[in-house]
């Protein structure tokens, strides 16, 4: 699976977010072998967690699935750059490989505001692709953005 098919998987996760009144956020974790093994979406409405964010909904389904909370190896993709919150989750999971799509100017922590996982004094070092798709999934936030305000 190339970087494309899973942003397009991660893409349909999003979508559903959009059901629950969430922003439409997708993640999925794709394990050594190149196999999807957990999806998250944004679920803070949902749920009334703070910390429901599609990357933390997807880690902790990973982590469950393999019955640790080390991730190496794993592959996180996901529609929009993480904060800083998600970053610190990727790290702390020892996630490997990081792809997102759309960058996040006012609150993205992998290159944008700030860049946790790439910086010299990170402890662990994860591989970051960004700007897979970023078009496609701007476009779903913003038309999501768009219709709230409506």
């Amino acid at each position: 699976m190339n970087d494309q098919e899973s942003m397009r998987a991660a893409l349909a996760v999003a979508q559903e977010a959009l059901r629950t009144g969430d922003v439409p956020v997708g993640a999925i974790v794709i394990n050594k072998n190149n196999e999807v093994i957990s999806q998250g979406r944004n679920e803070r409405e949902a749920l009334g967690d703070p910390t429901a964010h599609a990357e933390i909904v997807a880690i902790r389904a990973a982590a469950e699935l393999l019955g640790t909370w080390r991730l190496d190896g794993c592959t996180l993709v996901v529609t929009l750059e993480p904060c800083a919150m998600c970053a610190g989750a990727i790290a702390q999971s020892r996630i490997s490989t990081l792809v997102f799509a759309a960058w996040d100017e006012k609150a993205g922590a992998v290159g944008s505001v700030w860049d946790l996982l790439r910086d010299p004094r990170s402890l662990y070092k994860v591989e970051v692709r960004g700007g897979v798709m970023a078009d496609e999934s701007s476009k779903l936030l913003q038309d999501f953005f768009q219709n709230q305000r409506q």
